[in-house]
């Protein structure tokens, strides 16, 4: 062994390749969650098995150039190997693996691990990295130097080349079809072409890429054959008819529900069920529109499904697993449902049962055209899951206090959240409490105890659609309501399992509580706001149009991709130049939020006042106080405060990590 470490392994490059052929393995086992799959990989797709191989080498390399070789060799393995791992961490919560725009959404993460871990797990996790910060530290203080003078300019040298290498090998790859970069399931591509190839091209590979030639001619020349109408921001060179302004008083309310992972479970082959578990759904679907909605992601990505709906955008044209609500949307409006439906004059809300900033909604909806945002923050009386997410009941009446804030049209885009995933393994729900049980089609307990919670979820909000339904069914006001499904839930399903073989595919129904033609056919999700908006003679917007008249067209989804990075990235072309949305001044909640007036009893001082929540907390002179939420009218202090001048004084609505999403100055 000495003889052969001497003559073999004393060499960095060696020693680096072994280990990168090691780590390379480890994570494709962990990611297959399997021995064999991981050998499988390497067996039947060797090329790629290396490729991956000489990425890890590659960063591996570096320490060519240090003395604490056997250091950098810990740093780095560990990063290789922490990516492998919450990769494959991931992939037991939801069907999507780990990409970049995780990372932007790590906080959105950390608010949630509760409801996928235990105590207990998450202690052992917060050891596990305590342990793993301890051995780093140990390894700098201990581990051996290289003692032979290193070669630098050689190794640096190396270092370029197998970089140069690594840019080749890539292009080859490419150009030879064993490798890509446009990723239609994410989560094959990491199968099909390997985890750090995937990992990293989700990081390089961002936005919508710039198309060749671009230029205001090839923008112009997608509208060559055809009218957009009602376009009033149209670059001029476009032919207009103008229908925004039009008399509105016959337009509907319009109202979007989005259920969070729901899907018809009779629609899972085999599984035999003890009763209807979406009886409501079935009854609508045989009376009003209906039909599959294709969807961008599954098992998880809700914040995509639901750009594309406002948007009409298309995520694929997006970097491989970016989230466009982490990136672009951050800093820049567009074109969207809401502002299309401004030039007919309506008042635009958003509803969510979960946290007002998880997904960055709470700044991103100003740029997507909100006027207002109703978050859990600012409801009360939240019934929540076993699994703490909260039921989605509680959006009925939300939906009418937006409608009823203002007195024209409203848009309303509703996001449930009750069906959310991970669905535990072990009974959650006494079997006398399952409104409908697995009775046959699903052999392992645990797989059965998760089908049946997840089935007791989407059963109650089958419920709560058929409240709303029965709701706006006496209500006076012409009502447009669209159900649809964001996504599968995380189980495992594939698309033999599924009576429409696919896991891409989830339903909508277009009910109206007026006389509304039933028009079915298949959609996908970027497509559905402007089918809806066809339906009621509305064709505002350079997306709307183009859906409603280009979707048949053979150069559809490449002209649609034109049109994307004309707006979002590009010089505005289509619009004569420059952007003509503005950011609304989006005001958290429809309920105001006031104080009727301040005392002190006994140790405590009281606020009165309305529209409270748990979220309300107490601030004097800047400093927030302990805050005791006593009910929508009353908030304590249990400490209580000398000063009782209402200026003061200011409440606010905290989210996690103290996010504060709005606030009430000066509560005189």
């Amino acid at each position: 062994m000495k003889v052969f470490y001497r003559k073999y392994l004393i060499y960095g490059g060696v020693q680096s390749a072994l280990l990168a052929f090691l780590l390379n393995l480890l994570i494709e086992i962990i990611s297959r969650r399997s021995l064999l799959g991981g050998l499988g990989f390497l067996a039947g797709n060797p090329k790629v098995f290396f490729y991956n191989t000489f990425i890890i080498f590659v960063s591996l390399s570096v320490s060519l150039l240090v003395k604490r070789r056997i250091f950098v060799y810990v740093l780095i393995s560990s990063l290789w190997l922490a990516l492998g791992i919450i990769n494959g961490v991931i992939l037991s919560f939801r069907m999507t693996p780990f990409t970049v725009s995780d990372l932007a959404l790590l906080e959105n993460g950390l608010s949630i691990l509760p409801n996928y871990m235990s105590t207990f797990e998450i202690v052992l996790t917060v050891l596990a990295i305590i342990i793993a910060i301890a051995l780093f530290v140990v390894a700098f203080l201990f581990a051996p130097k290289k003692k032979n003078p290193i070669r630098y300019k050689l190794n640096f040298v190396l270092i370029i080349v197998f970089m140069l290498a690594l840019y080749g090998f890539t292009n080859l790859g490419v150009n030879n079809r064993w490798l890509s970069t446009y990723f239609s399931n994410l989560g094959y591509a990491y199968e099909d072409y390997g985890v750090p190839y995937c990992f990293i091209n989700t990081w390089l590979n961002r936005g919508v890429p710039i198309p060749v030639d671009y230029s205001e001619e090839l923008v112009l020349s997608v509208f060559k054959d055809g009218i957009p109408m009602g376009v009033d921001e149209a670059n001029t060179s476009i032919p207009v008819i103008h229908t925004a302004g039009e008399e509105t008083k016959n337009q509907p309310n319009i109202i979007f529900v989005q259920l969070e992972s729901f899907i018809d479970p009779t629609l899972i082959e085999g599984l035999e069920l003890s009763g209807d578990p979406i009886p409501n759904f079935h009854k609508l679907k045989k009376k009003y529109s209906n039909g599959y909605l294709k969807v961008p992601a599954v098992g998880a990505g809700t914040a995509n499904t639901e750009f594309e709906v406002l948007s009409g955008m298309r995520i694929m044209s997006f970097g491989p697993g970016e989230y466009p609500y982490k990136t672009i949307m951050k800093d820049t409006t567009c074109e969207s449902v809401n502002y299309v439906l401004k030039k007919w004059g309506y008042t635009t809300h958003a509803i969510h049962n979960h946290r007002g900033a998880f997904y960055g909604r709470n700044l991103v909806y100003a740029n997507l055209g909100f006027d207002t945002f109703t978050s859990v923050e600012y409801m009360n009386k939240v019934k929540k899951t076993p699994r703490n997410w909260a039921k989605d009941r509680i959006l009925t009446g939300e939906i009418l206090a937006a409608l009823e804030s203002t007195e024209g049209q409203d848009f309303i885009f509703t996001v449930s959240v009750q069906g959310h995933g991970r669905y535990p393994e072990n009974k959650l729900i006494d079997d006398e409490k399952l409104a409908v049980r697995v009775v046959g089609g699903i052999e392992d307990e645990k797989e059965r105890n998760a089908m049946e919670y997840y089935i007791q979820q989407v059963y109650e909000m089958d419920q709560f659609v058929g409240d709303l339904i029965s709701t706006f069914k006496k209500y006076d006001e012409k009502t447009v309501l669209v159900f649809y499904g964001d996504h599968l839930p995380v189980l495992s399903l594939t698309e033999e399992d599924l009576v429409n073989r696919s896991i891409y595919e989830t339903q909508y129904i277009i009910y109206a509580n007026y006389d509304l033609k039933k028009i079915d056919g298949d959609l996908t999700s970027y497509q559905l706001y402007s089918e809806v908006m066809e339906r009621l003679g509305i064709h505002n917007g350079i997306l709307t149009w183009y859906h409603q008249t280009r979707k048949n067209h053979g150069n559809y989804l490449d002209n649609l991709e034109i049109l994307q990075y004309d707006m979002l990235y590009g010089s505005n072309y289509v619009y004569g130049g420059s952007n003509p949305f503005k950011p609304k001044e989006l005001k958290m909640g429809v309920r105001p939020i006031w104080v009727e007036k301040i005392f002190n009893f006994g140790e405590s001082t009281y606020v009165v006042g309305e529209n409270f929540t748990p979220y309300s907390k107490v601030a004097v002179k800047g400093d927030f106080m302990d805050t005791v939420f006593v009910n929508s009218r009353i908030l304590r202090v249990p400490k209580g405060v000398k000063s009782l001048n209402p200026k003061d004084f200011s409440i606010s609505q905290v989210g996690k990590y103290n996010t504060i999403l709005s606030t009430l100055k000066d509560v005189e």
